[in-house]
C-alpha cells in the first residue's frame, strides 16, 4: 500500500522511527560505556592479582638462604615464570626496583621506554601506596579513549618493604572486543526498532489515524444544505471528543448560516430603504433649491413677457411698415427664446436624476450651473471671476448631481455676500489639476464663518443662516455626493474675510487606469 509523503501516517512513522532509534542508540552508548568501565576494572583487578603473585614469587626468592633482592636477575627461573604470569594476565610490561629505587628487573620494555614505569615503581616504593592511571589515546568504540593502563605497588616481605613494581597493559584488545559485540548489538537495535515501529504504527493508525480519516471524510463530504451526518459512537479519548465537537460545530455552523442569511436579507432591505431615503433627501434639497430659484426666475421672465406684450400691442395697430413688423417679430422671438431657455435650464435641473455615473465634464457642469443662476436678482450685484485652468476636467459622476453640488455651494456664497456690507462683492471659481484629481475652489469675500462653527458646516441640519432661509442640508448633501465619487470636500474660512469651499474629485482617466491595473 502506497503511503503519501505528506500524510499523517508518514509523519507518525518517521517521528516514531526517529524517537525509537535515538532512544536505542542512547541506551547502546550508555551500555558500551558501562561495559568499557567494567572491562577496565577487570583488567585493574587482574593487575593487582598479578602484583600479589609477584610479591609471593619475590618472597619465595628471599626465603632462600642468603638470597637478596639484587639476586633476582641471577635467578634463572624467576624471569621466565614472570613472563608466563604476565601473558596469562594479558599484561605486557613490568619493572621491579629495590627500596633504594634501583632497577632490578624489566620485562617487555625497551631501554628508552622505561621512564614512566620506573617513576611509578619508585613512587610506590617511596610512598608505599598502590595506584593506577590511564595514559595515551586510541580509537575506542564510539570516540577516543585511553590506550594504556598503569599499576604501581610497593613490594613487601614479612612486613618489610623490599621495593616497588609497575605493571602496564594495552587496552586496545578491550576496545576490539567491545567493537565486535557492538556490531551484534546494532543489528538487534535496528531489528527491535523495525518491530517496535511496525507495532506502534498499527496501534497509532487504529487509535489516531483511522478516526481522523473518518473526520476528514465527514468534513470533505459535507455540503451546505445537506443534513448533518449521524455521529458514530466514538471513544472517550481526545479523538472522540474532537469528533463530537466537530459534529456540534457543524450543527452550530448550519444554525449560524441560517441566521446570517436572515441578517443579509434584512441588511439588503435596510440598504435599499437607506438608498431610497438618501435619494429622497437629495431630491428634496434639489427641489428646495429650485424653489429658491423660482422666485428670481419669475421676476426675470416678467421683463421679457412685458416686452413681448408691448410689441404685440404695436403689431395690432396695423399702421406699421413691413420692415418694422419684421423687426418686432424678431425681437419677440428673441425674448420668447430667452424665456424658453431659462425655463428649460430650470426644468433640466429639477428633473429626477438616475444617479448613474458617466464621464462628465466638470467645466460644462459649472457653466450650466452659472447659467441657471444668471437670471437671479441676487447675482446682479456680485462680480464673478471664473478661472478654469484644469487641462483635464473629465470625471465619473452624475451630471445632474454634480450640478447640484455646485449650485448648493454657489447659493451659500450668494447668501453670504448678500449679508455683507462690502461695496465690492466677489466670488471666484478656480479649477486646476492636482495629481490624479481635479481641484475646484469656490471663494467669496462675504461674512465668513467662525472657527468654532466651521467644523460643523457639513453636518446635516446645521446652518448659520437665519430661520426660514435654509434647513442645513445643502452642504451635507453635497459632501455625501462628492464622497460617493471618491473625492473630498473641505472648507476654509475667516470671520469677516470670506469663505473658500474646495472640492477634489478623481479624474476619469486615472480611475480607468486603476481598473485596468
Amino acid at each position: 500500500m502506497r503511503i503519501p509523503v505528506n500524510s499523517l501516517k508518514t509523519g507518525i512513522l518517521a517521528q516514531l522511527t526517529f524517537l525509537i532509534l535515538v532512544a536505542m542508540l542512547l541506551i547502546n552508548v550508555v551500555t558500551i560505556k558501562l561495559a568499557e568501565r567494567e572491562l577496565i576494572a577487570y583488567r585493574l583487578q587482574t593487575g593487582r592479582l598479578l602484583i600479589q603473585a609477584v610479591e609471593q614469587m619475590v618472597g619465595q626468592h628471599l626465603s632462600g638462604s642468603g638470597n637478596k633482592m639484587s639476586d633476582l636477575t641471577r635467578d634463572p627461573l624467576f624471569q621466565p615464570a614472570l613472563v608466563r604470569l604476565l601473558d596469562e594476565g594479558n599484561y605486557a610490561h613490568m619493572v621491579i626496583v629495590n627500596r633504594e629505587g634501583e632497577k632490578l628487573l624489566s620485562v617487555g620494555f625497551a631501554e628508552d621506554q622505561q621512564g614512566e614505569a620506573l617513576s611509578g615503581a619508585r613512587e610506590a616504593a617511596g610512598t608505599r601506596i598502590v595506584s593506577h592511571h590511564l595514559s595515551g589515546s586510541t580509537w575506542g568504540v564510539i570516540w577516543l579513549s585511553k590506550r594504556n593502563l598503569w599499576i604501581s605497588s610497593p613490594l613487601s616481605f614479612q612486613g618489610r618493604l623490599e621495593g616497588g613494581v609497575n605493571l602496564s597493559c594495552s587496552l586496545v584488545s578491550v576496545y576490539e572486543t567491545l567493537r565486535k559485540s557492538q556490531r551484534i548489538v546494532l543489528f538487534y537495535i535496528f531489528l527491535d526498532t523495525l518491530v517496535l515501529v511496525m507495532v506502534g504504527l498499527v496501534l497509532l493508525s487504529r487509535i489516531v489515524v483511522k478516526p481522523i480519516h473518518q473526520l476528514l471524510h465527514l468534513t470533505a463530504g459535507y455540503k451546505e444544505g445537506d443534513r448533518l451526518p449521524a455521529l458514530t459512537a466514538g471513544s472517550r479519548n481526545e479523538i472522540g471528543e474532537l469528533s463530537r465537537s466537530l459534529h456540534n460545530m457543524l450543527r452550530h455552523l448550519e444554525e449560524n448560516k441560517k441566521e446570517l442569511r436572515d441578517h443579509i436579507l434584512s441588511l439588503e432591505k435596510a440598504n435599499k430603504d437607506l438608498k431610497h431615503a438618501q435619494d429622497e433627501i437629495i431630491r428634496s434639497e434639489k427641489l428646495a433649491s429650485v424653489g429658491r430659484l423660482a422666485a428670481g426666475i419669475a421676476h426675470e421672465i416678467g421683463n421679457p413677457i412685458g416686452i413681448v406684450l408691448g410689441y404685440l400691442d404695436l403689431l395690432k395697430r396695423g399702421d406699421i411698415a413691413d420692415e418694422e413688423k419684421k423687426d418686432f417679430l424678431l425681437r419677440i422671438e428673441s425674448e420668447i427664446t430667452r424665456i424658453s431657455q431659462i425655463i428649460k435650464d430650470l426644468l433640466d435641473f429639477s428633473r429626477p436624476s438616475s444617479g448613474e455615473l458617466m464621464k462628465t465634464n466638470v467645466h460644462e457642469a459649472l457653466q450650466n450651473t452659472l447659467s441657471i443662476l444668471a437670471p437671479q436678482p441676487m447675482m446682479e450685484s456680485i462680480q464673478r471671476r471664473i478661472e478654469l485652468k484644469a487641462n483635464d476636467d473629465v470625471v465619473f459622476a452624475s451630471p445632474n448631481r454634480l450640478q447640484q453640488v455646485f449650485l448648493n455651494i454657489l447659493l451659500n456664497a450668494a447668501d453670504a455676500l448678500a449679508m455683507t456690507e462690502k461695496k465690492e462683492k466677489v466670488f471666484t471659481i478656480r479649477s486646476e489639476n492636482q495629481g490624479e484629481n481635479i481641484r475646484i475652489s469656490f471663494s467669496d469675500n462675504g461674512t465668513g464663518i467662525a472657527r468654532d462653527k466651521l467644523a460643523h458646516i457639513f453636518d446635516p441640519f446645521y446652518t448659520t443662516k437665519e430661520p426660514g432661509r435654509g434647513l442645513g442640508l445643502g452642504l451635507s448633501v453635497s459632501y455625501r455626493i462628492v464622497e460617493s465619487l471618491g473625492g473630498s470636500m473641505n472648507a476654509e474660512s475667516e470671520l469677516d474675510h470670506g469663505t473658500e469651499i474646495i472640492v477634489s474629485i478623481p479624474l476619469a482617466a486615472n480611475r480607468e487606469k486603476d481598473n485596468r491595473g
